[in-house]
């Protein structure tokens, strides 16, 4: 009898087991649902509230991981996120990361925005402290670097063929000026027409020992501002360093002798990396005693 009345038993038993299982499982999923349940506006805030809370603890490992769960929610970011982002990559040495983050706050939020002086402010240590940097060690780890390859590479040699040029020199400048002619910055990155000229570009040539560059500026009015600089190539570094910002919709290549910045670019990655890299042959080949 007893083993009857424990045969008889059993079916009821799996399927109360089988229903309380079911009761967990969708209890937990319940719970699940309701961390992410939030709008992404109300997420948003969240962890921005989380972001200040981290900053003020200067907790910058975890300030960094909620600017990054930030970064990759679907929603409008706040002005301070900006400035937060600034600040964060400011305590990794990232300068141009973080010049490039507090300027947008500054643009975004404008004089009224409560963090601005102290953008200001922190934007001017930036550039103090890129200088101090360049002097101890002239390439930074904060951005993508250009490599240089070897002298006389086949790289070079194809350049030459393609421009029919005499010299590796002349090559470099003609390869530079052709990627700097499609690579301009414009304001409106929605339509671009290569028939139409872009808001800021640049053009090269070389003198002796240095490099002369004209930056071209085009105002919403039609009007041109030119102006033109030299890099002296002797003691610089020809690993020239390059860095995109896809909150502003930028790309740069970077002054190699302070870090700071020398080309404002559109933001095609592949682009830019071959400007820095062609730059550096430039100058590495500038710096040989007899040239090319």
């Amino acid at each position: 009898m007893a083993v009857g009345f424990g045969n008889s038993r059993l079916p009821a038993l799996r399927l109360k087991g089988r229903q309380l299982a079911r009761v967990v499982i969708i209890s937990s999923a319940l719970l699940a649902g309701q961390v992410a349940a939030l709008a992404p506006e109300h997420e948003t805030r969240r962890l921005m509230l989380a972001i200040e809370e981290s900053v003020a603890a200067e907790s910058w490992g975890e300030a960094s991981e909620y600017l990054n769960r930030l970064q990759l929610l679907e929603a409008e970011k706040p002005a301070d996120y900006h400035y937060y982002r600034g600040k964060v990559m400011l305590q990794s040495s990232h300068f141009n990361e973080a010049q490039s983050a507090l300027e947008a706050y500054v643009n975004e939020a404008g004089a009224e925005g409560s963090h601005y002086q102290d953008a200001l402010k922190l934007i001017t240590g930036i550039e103090r402290a890129r200088k101090e940097k360049s002097l101890a060690a002239p390439v930074g780890d904060e951005t993508r670097i250009a490599v240089i390859e070897p002298a006389g590479d086949k790289r070079t040699a194809s350049l030459r063929k393609l421009y029919l040029a005499d010299s590796d020199r002349e090559a470099l400048v003609l390869h530079i000026n052709s990627l700097l002619g499609v690579a301009g910055w414009r304001q409106d990155q929605s339509v671009v027409r290569l028939d139409r000229p872009a808001d800021v570009e640049y053009r090269l040539s070389v003198a002796d020992d240095a490099i002369s560059i004209q930056e071209i500026q085009r105002n919403n009015s039609g009007g041109v501002t030119r102006k033109t600089g030299q890099i002296p190539v002797f003691g610089v570094n020809p690993q020239v360093e390059w860095g995109c910002e896809p909150a502003v919709a930028t790309c740069w290549v970077y002054d190699p002798r302070d870090g700071s910045r020398l080309f404002q670019l559109s933001p095609n990655r592949s682009q830019v990396e071959e400007i820095a890299q062609t730059l550096g042959k430039l100058i590495r080949d500038l710096q040989a005693p007899s040239g090319s």
